[in-house]
Formats: structure tokens, C-alpha cells, sequence
């Protein structure tokens, strides 16, 4: 029964967490799809498939908010015209290098600086080196085939109609993105509940395996990247700086979540190379800190 309640406790704080971050990725996603024509995506992104993986993943500074509500945003994009590649490099980066996390980062960690250069600074590189592996693997639209394919077009609408257009597109995108938040966050309540970290932190005897634990546990705990610094941090007596890195840029890019959501939007055999990529290129970048 203890355990019951405890997991019952975790899956509705990690829900309440995650809302909000929710509503905010659906909102602009449905602002895109209204207010954003493909003719002004397409000019603004460059048409080089480096540039635009690094313009891409620079841009994720501009767009406040985590993981939870990033990946609408990105099937919005590519819905729109922008490559694949470009908006998943976007998708990557955005919950980490925008203001928001990279305050928090600055504060958790003691007003120190170095903590906030190294997760952005690697989580630029892994987002970047994804996207570029992607640009060449990607050949046809990565997109489910039931997840609508086509922009409408919202160009003749006035004023009121368009916001009409953005409330009901939002509530759309909200609850389609719902339900795999709920499901995710069932399982990793699930996982902290009955897979003691204690366990995992007594593996952490090695750099090596150090930065394996702190990505599994990224991975299982599924903290928004507004509040995972300041549990990252209490970790510090116990781990070194390259182990709680790759925390901290795993954490935002692939938690069960955050998965779940991608399979709900993309298909099954690009999750899977996201999934591999995200997790081989973070596990070097951390080694090499």
C-alpha cells in the first residue's frame, strides 16, 4: 500500500509538472499552423543541410519551455516544410539551451557558470551531429503516416476566425500530446518506485559506468529540464562533473516521456535511430569532458 500511494504521489507530480509545458507546445505549435506559411519557413531556413541543422539548433534558444511539449512543435515544423533533420535538431536542443533551463542550471548550480556552458555546449554538439547522421539517413518524411500530412490553410481567415483556429488546434495537438504524457509518466513513476536508485548509484564506481548511471537514471526519473538541475545537483558528492553533463543533456532529449511521445508522432524506425544516436553521442561527449 506504501508503495502504491508513493507511486500514485510521483505520477501525479511529474503530470502537474508537465502540463503546463504542455499547453505552452501546443499553443505555439497551433500558432505555426496558423500564423506561419510555408513560404516564410522556407525563406528563412537555409537551404544547405549543415547550416540548417546548426541554424536549427540555434534557434531553440528563442522557444521557452521543456521537453514535454517540444515534439508537436517539431511535427508542426516539418508538417510546415522545414527538413526533418533540421526540426529534430530543433527538438533536441530547444529544452536545454533556452532561457529558462539555462537559469535554472546557473542557479542550481551556485550561480556557476561552467555547468550551464558544458550541458549547452554539448547538447548543441549532440543536436548538431544528430541532425547531420539524419540528413542522410532521412530519405522520405519521417512523420506517422495517420498524423495529418497537410497544413491547412488559414491565409483567407480574418482576425477571429484565425484565433478561433488556434484555440481549437491547441486543445487538438494538447490531446493527442495527453495521453502519452499520462502513459509515461505511469511507467516512470512505475520505475522509480520499484527500481531502488540506491542500486544504480552503487555502480557508479567508474567514470564509465558513472555516466551510464546518470543516463538511466535521466532516463527513468523524467524530470522537466526547468527542474532537473537542482536534483542533478544533489548529486554532486557523489558523482563527477562529466556523469551529471550527461544527465543533464540526456535527461531533456530522451526520458520514457518523452519517447512515448516521439512514437506517437514519428515512425517506429526513426525513434529508434534517435534513440540510438542521442544515447551514443551523449555517452562520448561526456567521457571526453
Amino acid at each position: 500500500m506504501d508503495r502504491l500511494l508513493q507511486l500514485n504521489t510521483i505520477f501525479i507530480s511529474i503530470v502537474i509538472e508537465a502540463i503546463p509545458f504542455i499547453v505552452i507546445g501546443a499553443l505555439i505549435s497551433a500558432l505555426i499552423e496558423v500564423f506561419v506559411s510555408e513560404n516564410m519557413i522556407i525563406r528563412l531556413m537555409p537551404k544547405n543541410r549543415f547550416l540548417s541543422v546548426i541554424t536549427a539548433s540555434f534557434l531553440g534558444v528563442l522557444f521557452p519551455g521543456c521537453e514535454c511539449g517540444i515534439v508537436p512543435i517539431a511535427s508542426r515544423l516539418i508538417k510546415k516544410g522545414v527538413a526533418p533533420h533540421a526540426a529534430i535538431s530543433f527538438m533536441l536542443s530547444s529544452p536545454i539551451i533556452n532561457p529558462i533551463v539555462v537559469f535554472a542550471t546557473f542557479i542550481a548550480f551556485g550561480d556557476s557558470w561552467t555547468m550551464v556552458f558544458y550541458r549547452a555546449g554539448l547538447a548543441l554538439v549532440v543536436s548538431i551531429l544528430v541532425g547531420i547522421v539524419l540528413s542522410f539517413v532521412i530519405k522520405e518524411n519521417p512523420l506517422k503516416e495517420n498524423i495529418d500530412m497537410h497544413a491547412h490553410d488559414h491565409s483567407n481567415q480574418n482576425t477571429k476566425q484565425k484565433l478561433i483556429s488556434v484555440i481549437t488546434h491547441t486543445i487538438d495537438e494538447f490531446l493527442s500530446v495527453a495521453k502519452f504524457l499520462v502513459m509515461g509518466s505511469m511507467i516512470a513513476a512505475a520505475m522509480q518506485v520499484y527500481v531502488p536508485t540506491k542500486i544504480l548509484l552503487t555502480l557508479g564506481d567508474t567514470k564509465v559506468t558513472a555516466i551510464l548511471v546518470m543516463m538511466g537514471l535521466a532516463f527513468i526519473l523524467s524530470i522537466c529540464s526547468e527542474a532537473d538541475a537542482f536534483v542533478a545537483s544533489s548529486f554532486r558528492n557523489s558523482f563527477g562533473q562529466s556523469s551529471i553533463v550527461a544527465f543533464l543533456v540526456l535527461g531533456p532529449m530522451l526520458d520514457i516521456k518523452n519517447v512515448l511521445m516521439m512514437t506517437g508522432y514519428f515512425q517506429k524506425k526513426i525513434v529508434i535511430i534517435l534513440v540510438s544516436l542521442i544515447s551514443v553521442f551523449v555517452f562520448i561527449g561526456s567521457l571526453l569532458l
